[in-house]
C-alpha cells in the first residue's frame, strides 16, 4: 500500500509488554510483501432456549466475540522478487514478535497492526506456516504464513465501555406509545421474561396497565429476585 507521497508502506506489527500499550514498542516486524487481501470476522453468539414441544426457539444474546483479522504473509528467499533473506530465520522472527512467550511478562506480546487505514490493537490467535520451495540441502526458500489476530481491549477500557448499557445497572425508562413491559425488558436485559419481576419492583398491580409518560425503573439483574 502506497502513501499519499507514493512511498510504499509495509504492514507493521509492533509488540508491547504492557496491556494498555503505553510506552514504546518493545519490538516490531515489517512484512516482506504486503498482503493482497485480508479478511475481517465479526461474530455474535446466541443461545437457543427451546421449550419441550416447541418447533423453534428464541435466539438469546450471549456475547460478541473479539473481531478477528486474517492474513496470508509470503516470504521469499530466492532474491527474484526482493532482497535475499533467510526464510527460516525470518519466519522465526515473525513468530517471536507475534506469538512466542515473553519471559518478562510470561505471555506473548500485545500487538498493534498498522497498514493504511488499518490500525488494530490485537493478539495473535493462530499462525500456520507452509514451506513451498527448498534448497538442495533442504533449507526453505519460500514460505507462507496464514495468521489470525483477535482484537484485544484492555480490561479497564472494556469494562467501562460495556457498563454504559449493562443490565447490571439500574435503568430508567419513560413509557412511549406502543411500549409494553416484556418488550422493554427484552431491550434492556436481552430477555422478555423478567417482566413480572420488574412489575413487582415498580409496584404495578397489572403489568399490562402502562401509561404513556410513566417512568419505570429496571433494576440490576442481580437484585431483581430479591426486590
Amino acid at each position: 500500500m502506497a502513501s499519499e507521497s507514493g512511498e510504499l508502506k509495509k504492514l507493521l506489527i509492533e509488540g508491547y509488554k504492557k496491556a494498555d500499550y503505553s510506552g514504546s514498542a518493545a519490538t516490531s516486524f515489517s512484512v516482506m510483501f504486503n498482503p493482497t487481501s485480508f479478511s475481517e470476522k465479526y461474530e455474535v453468539e446466541y443461545e437457543e432456549r427451546q421449550g419441550a414441544g416447541d418447533s423453534s426457539s428464541p435466539q438469546v444474546f450471549k456475547n460478541i466475540k473479539p473481531q478477528e483479522y486474517s492474513f496470508e504473509f509470503l516470504f521469499d528467499g530466492t532474491g527474484t522478487a526482493a532482497d535475499k533473506v533467510d526464510v527460516q530465520q525470518t519466519v522465526n522472527e515473525f513468530l517471536t514478535v507475534t506469538g512466542r512467550l515473553d519471559g518478562e511478562i510470561h505471555r506473548p506480546l500485545y500487538l498493534k497492526l498498522s497498514w493504511g487505514a488499518l490500525l488494530s490493537k490485537c493478539v495473535l490467535k493462530s499462525a500456520e506456516t507452509t514451506y513451498t520451495l527448498f534448497k538442495a540441502d533442504g533449507f526453505p526458500l519460500r514460505a507462507k504464513i496464514k495468521a489470525t489476530f483477535a482484537v484485544n481491549v484492555e480490561d479497564t477500557l472494556r469494562v467501562a465501555e460495556e457498563r454504559k448499557s449493562s443490565p447490571d445497572l439500574t435503568h430508567r425508562r419513560i413509557v412511549q406509545e406502543g411500549d409494553h413491559l416484556p418488550l422493554m425488558c427484552h431491550q434492556i436485559y436481552g430477555e422478555p421474561g423478567y417482566y413480572l419481576e420488574v412489575a413487582r419492583f415498580n409496584r404495578l398491580n397489572n403489568y399490562r396497565d402502562l401509561s404513556v409518560g410513566q417512568e419505570l425503573l429496571f433494576p440490576p439483574l442481580r437484585v431483581q429476585v430479591d426486590a
